[in-house]
């Protein structure tokens, strides 16, 4: 079994919120033992020097939407799990079954988004179902459990009913309902979470309920007198606080809103996974597409940055579960990988101190989804370590300063995992082929 040792390094329980100076030994993919500084080092292993380095758990982003030609950039980031808010299970079961030492990262994933009529990406196909039929949602639910989702995805124009079948399918077999209510012209976030719904992606469906009759499709103009720079705060705490009485979760995504409303001076550091990401056409083309549509992405979408904000901050003050999450790749520049330091940055700008913001994308985020082993820097727990070359709890912008990463008891330095990185041509060819026999299959 191989073994690894890290020595000197400063360790940051992200739990308690302290940090020591120690070592730990890694057998296998395991953290077997984490050593103080005043206890006697053991003779002998070849280690990692660590001093003056700073040692964090693999973070988390617990809303993404992966792909092949750029997972490793998510690990190269330090980022060494993500959550999949809707795609394919089947899709990505090459990357859910690599080996945990692998550079690419793990995957808690969900199937094909479950939508209303007429479908806002389209008719159903390997990567969303369109109903209307509260029967038949519940049909695609024990689909989806049977090829492994790990929660259900919900997305805006479903039907009231079929969201209600859904959620209620799904706690038959012990998962959590995401939704996504960005574009929802009927549904609020509070009746999605009178329905059984858990988790609330960017925070969405609070604008429509705050402003009942607001959706993103409707003509902005008449709409005018909203403050969205400025967000009603009372109006916020008051629904916080209904909806904290159902215990339900928020990932924000402040970046995905940030980037669009700062283009074009986009958030851009110069390191060696953004260089990698700007080299590639997927999904540097998809951003640039959306560049000509900035207006209105600036007045529907992301108009709803600052009061995404408010909600993260207020929910979590009160009580509530709030995690990181990025949306990569959606809108503008989410860069894989390093948008979640990004949104780290934009969590501490809102007001929590830097072990918040990191506990959002680290032991909040696991314990969140119940993933009992990785999060925390503990005997036991999964070897995916971050090494930092300075401390983020003095500036949350040091999680950027990564020195190497440690998946599954394997060190890597950066150049290392984008080494891994798989040819467009590739990706693109696999991704046909899947989507041709899904059609054969699925496609009358």
């Amino acid at each position: 079994m191989e073994k690894l040792f890290i020595k000197n390094g400063t360790i940051i329980d992200v739990e308690n919120g302290i940090s020591f100076v120690g070592a730990i030994e890694i057998e296998g993919n395991k953290i077997k033992r984490i050593i103080n500084q005043d206890e006697v080092l053991p003779e002998g292993p070849d280690a990692i020097d660590a001093n003056g380095k700073y040692i964090i758990p693999g973070l988390i982003d617990m809303h993404c939407h992966i792909n092949e030609g750029f997972a490793p950039h998510f690990v190269a980031s330090g980022v060494t799990t993500v959550r999949n808010t809707a795609g394919n299970v089947l899709l990505l079961n090459n990357l859910i079954q690599k080996p945990d030492h692998s550079p690419i990262p793990r995957v808690y994933v969900s199937d094909r988004m479950i939508d209303g009529t007429p479908g806002q990406w389209g008719p159903t196909s390997y990567g969303n179902f369109v109903t209307d039929d509260p029967e038949e949602a519940r049909k695609e639910v024990r689909r989806q459990v049977e090829v492994g989702a790990k929660f259900i995805k919900l997305y805006g124009w479903i039907k009231r009913d079929v969201m209600e079948a859904s959620a209620d399918e799904a706690k038959k077999f012990g998962l959590e309902v995401s939704i996504d209510l960005i574009n929802s012209k009927e549904l609020t976030a509070l009746d999605a979470a009178k329905a059984g719904v858990t988790w609330f992606e960017h925070a969405s469906g609070f604008a429509q309920e705050i402003y009942k009759g607001w959706n993103p499709l409707v003509e902005q103009a008449e709409w005018s007198h909203i403050n969205w720079e400025e967000p009603d705060q009372e109006k916020v705490k008051e629904l916080c606080d209904k909806l904290l009485e159902y215990d339900v979760k928020i990932c924000p995504t402040m970046v995905l809103f940030d980037q669009a409303m700062s283009y074009p001076n986009i958030w851009s550091p110069n390191n060696k996974v953004i260089e990698s990401i700007e080299n590639r056409k997927h999904p540097v083309e998809y951003w640039k597409s959306h560049e000509e549509h900035e207006e209105a992405i600036k007045r529907s979408t992301a108009v709803v940055n600052n009061l995404t904000k408010a909600i993260a901050k207020t929910y979590y003050d009160m009580g509530g579960t709030v995690v990181a999450g990025t949306d990569t790749p959606a809108l503008l520049y989410t860069y894989p990988g390093m948008a979640l330091h990004r949104e780290l940055e934009i969590f501490v700008e809102i007001g929590f101190t830097e072990i918040e913001a990191l506990q959002a994308a680290t032991v909040n985020a696991a314990k969140s989804i119940n993933l009992d082993d990785i999060g925390t820097i503990q005997e036991g727990k999964m070897a995916d370590l971050v090494i930092l070359n300075k401390n983020p709890l003095e500036n949350i912008k040091h999680t950027q300063e990564i020195d190497f990463v440690v998946k599954g008891g394997k060190a890597y330095n950066q150049e290392e995992i984008l080494s891994n990185i798989p040819s467009e041509e590739d990706v693109n060819s696999l991704l046909q082929a899947f989507i041709e026999e899904w059609e054969a299959v699925h496609v009358n």
